[in-house]
């Protein structure tokens, strides 16, 4: 990702970081002080794992179905796991994002198809988080959603202007946004205790009864195995700290796959939370619940306004950052695939289209979510596949070359989520 220089005399948060990173991957640094600078690539990706999308395929998984879906949500996240870390590793090895290796290596024609997929992918994860921004906004301040929807592209195109400063003001800033999603999943569960028992079966227990049941299996995983989280991840790490030995990279790469488990996981606690959450609409009898504006004007007669309130708080940051972030995504697919990119002020423009639309035609904001997270199921194995070829190859990863276990259980991963989409489409047929 392109940085703006800074004046010599000042130096910058980025050359900071870089510095103290540099002294780490040589041994300099240890302990805390060694991971601090690598801190932050993932937390980026991680909030596309609680976006809008995840918002509403997690209310609606455990309205419908409690907390039998659990299992879900706790198998998506450790593929994530696996797949972010490949993702991180290929910026680190190569120097390069996935869309550049592709570039590279595959014929024009592959890399346009593959290009035109990711933009499918990149609309519909703009059309979740700006829906559920927009959503968050219309039910907080009760601003009309056509302008709410005007208002977020507004907001993200000022969180985005922090790339003026260098990576570090992003990261901090969409961290703390992370946090916020959190700490408020933290207090809707001390309000709204949930049934740990049950809880615990549910996430132990794989349960898969109906149609319904299989839409939402393939929408959680679409929701949180991001396709351009992946693309996003390996252009965050390439050349962040740019290894010059063996020795090196290996130390750079431990210090990422730290980030990676640490974001991860707080995403997926994030997420089971969610879906715990919302199995008190199934308790309570309102297993019907389909959309956030339901589950916010549910929530408050059960709970209370605060618990109202602090849902759609945790929506309006979920909303604004990873739209934020699905930005910075699309230039990264766009740049790597053709080989131009356009401003991202016009980028911006372009994507919120689509989400006007459905707000000016009355679609149902939910029900768009959910099946927009279809969406990205479906687009999800071509990352996948590339991931899986590049981290493979000697040539490219160096010592961080995966190992042969690895390679087939991220392929077991693509093929499990392709079977999961023929089984979704023979079950629609």
């Amino acid at each position: 990702m392109s940085e703006i220089s800074v004046s010599p005399h000042k130096m910058s948060t980025r050359s900071r970081t870089v510095r103290a990173g540099e002294q780490a991957a040589a041994g300099g640094r240890h302990g805390l002080r060694a991971l601090l600078p690598f801190i932050g690539p993932s937390l980026i990706a991680a909030i596309a794992y609680v976006d809008p999308g995840n918002y509403a395929t997690n209310i609606q998984a455990g309205a419908a179905y409690g907390y039998r879906l659990l299992w879900v949500v706790v198998a998506a996240n450790l593929m994530a796991m696996l797949i972010q870390t490949l993702a991180a590793k290929v910026g680190i090895a190569t120097g390069k994002n996935l869309p550049e290796l592709c570039r590279d290596h595959f014929p024009t024609w592959v890399n346009v198809g593959l290009w035109l997929v990711s933009e499918v992918a990149a609309m519909a994860t703009d059309l979740a988080e700006f829906l559920g921004a927009s959503l968050g906004l219309n039910l907080l301040l009760h601003i009309p959603l056509l302008w709410a929807t005007l208002l977020t592209g507004v907001v993200t195109f000022a969180i985005l202007s922090l790339e003026r400063f260098g990576f570090r003001p992003v990261e901090v800033f969409i961290g703390a946004l992370l946090a916020v999603i959190a700490a408020s999943y933290l207090i809707e569960l001390v309000l709204a205790p949930p049934q740990w028992g049950p809880a615990l079966h549910g996430i132990a227990v794989p349960w898969m009864a109906d149609a319904g049941s299989r839409m939402l299996v393939v929408g959680i995983i679409g929701a949180t195995v991001m396709p351009h989280a992946i693309y996003l991840h390996s252009g965050l790490t390439q050349r962040r700290i740019v290894p010059h030995s063996e020795a090196e990279a290996r130390r750079i790469y431990r210090f990422e796959r730290m980030d990676v488990v640490i974001a991860m996981t707080l995403a997926g606690l994030v997420n089971l939370a969610m879906m715990m959450a919302a199995a008190l609409f199934h308790r309570t009898g309102h297993s019907a619940i389909g959309d956030i504006a339901g589950a916010y004007h549910t929530l408050e007669p059960l709970l209370g306004p605060a618990a109202a309130g602090v849902f759609l708080v945790s929506l309006l940051a979920s909303g604004i950052s990873s739209s934020a972030v699905g930005t910075m995504a699309g230039q990264v697919i766009m740049q790597g695939f053709v080989g131009f990119s356009i401003p991202i002020w016009v980028r911006r423009l372009v994507t919120m289209l689509p989400t006007v639309a459905v707000v000016a035609l009355g679609v149902n904001p939910t029900t768009t979510l959910v099946m927009s997270q279809v969406v990205l199921s479906f687009a999800l194995p071509a990352p996948l596949i590339t991931l899986i070829l590049f981290t493979k190859n000697r040539r490219l990863m160096g010592p961080l070359v995966n190992r042969r276990l690895v390679t087939w259980v991220t392929g077991g991963i693509a093929g499990v989520i392709i079977a999961l989409n023929l089984w979704y489409l023979v079950s629609l047929v």
